[in-house]
């Protein structure tokens, strides 16, 4: 069974292949190029198909897909999930929080899961060992904070991440990167901390774009899982598909 995840964001679109749920091809393009996804459908022969998009599904996109494949879920909150949503607001919850709470719970049935996404946002997921979705966290990203810092200031610079940081600021260069990138792995050590107080025995995984500023500077033992959310996308694709559950819907 070849299927296709699609997260469609507000400028790009994230393609991942799975053959008998192994990811074999991954590829990021313009959201607009829907060229591209009909060409990969053709290429490798996709039987079903899942679409997550944080904006309006364009139509040309969902237009194609139908002709294409036929078997399509669109990702939203009556979508049915292998695991129990106990978020309060579903019709709040990012699409890709839940995904990847998802591929954790997949990757690690009935265990307690802590699952740290690391993107423009840092999210902290929540998942139980009686595999439910229990809520989480969200809080600025490694980047965002440094641009709010020269955003909401008239003299501090936009700086980018280095890898090798004092201990403290000799300058404001140095002030700026220690307080942001130490500050970052602080709240991510202490969030780690808190949430094994309440979970014994639970297990951290890492995902996300600056997934690798983290790897090797916490000191906690983690997971890293790349393309997270596109397992978690692809689990509930096949879960809905051993059940016949494709809903029809307006493009």
């Amino acid at each position: 069974m070849v299927t296709l995840c699609i997260d469609n964001g507000n400028t790009l679109t994230k393609l991942a292949i799975f053959k008998n749920n192994e990811l074999v091809g991954f590829r990021i393009i313009d959201a607009n190029n829907v060229q591209v996804v009909s060409q990969l459908i053709k290429e490798m022969s996709v039987e079903a198909a899942i679409l997550s998009s944080v904006s309006v599904v364009p139509e040309l996109l969902m237009e194609m897909i139908h002709k294409e494949i036929g078997k399509v879920i669109l990702f939203d909150p009556l979508t049915l999930l292998p695991i129990e949503n106990c978020y309060q607001t579903k019709e709040t919850l990012g699409k890709d929080r839940l995904a990847a709470a998802v591929g954790g719970n997949y990757l690690y049935p009935e265990t307690d899961l802590l699952i740290i996404d690391a993107g423009t946002a840092i999210t902290y997921e929540i998942i139980s060992k009686h595999n439910q979705y229990l809520g989480g966290n969200i809080s600025p990203g490694l980047q965002m904070r440094l641009k709010a810092l020269n955003y909401y200031t008239s003299k501090l610079p936009l700086l980018d991440p280095v890898d090798a940081i004092p201990h403290f600021g000799q300058n404001t260069d140095e002030a700026i990167l220690v307080g942001v990138q130490n500050g970052l792995l602080f709240e991510v050590e202490k969030s780690i901390e808190f949430y094994k107080n309440l979970f014994p025995g639970q297990k951290v995984l890492l995902t996300g774009g600056d997934a690798k500023f983290f790897e090797n500077k916490l000191k906690n033992t983690i997971f890293v899982v790349s393309n997270l959310v596109m397992i978690g996308l692809n689990r509930i694709l096949n879960y809905n598909m051993e059940r016949n559950l494709f809903r029809s819907f307006r493009l």
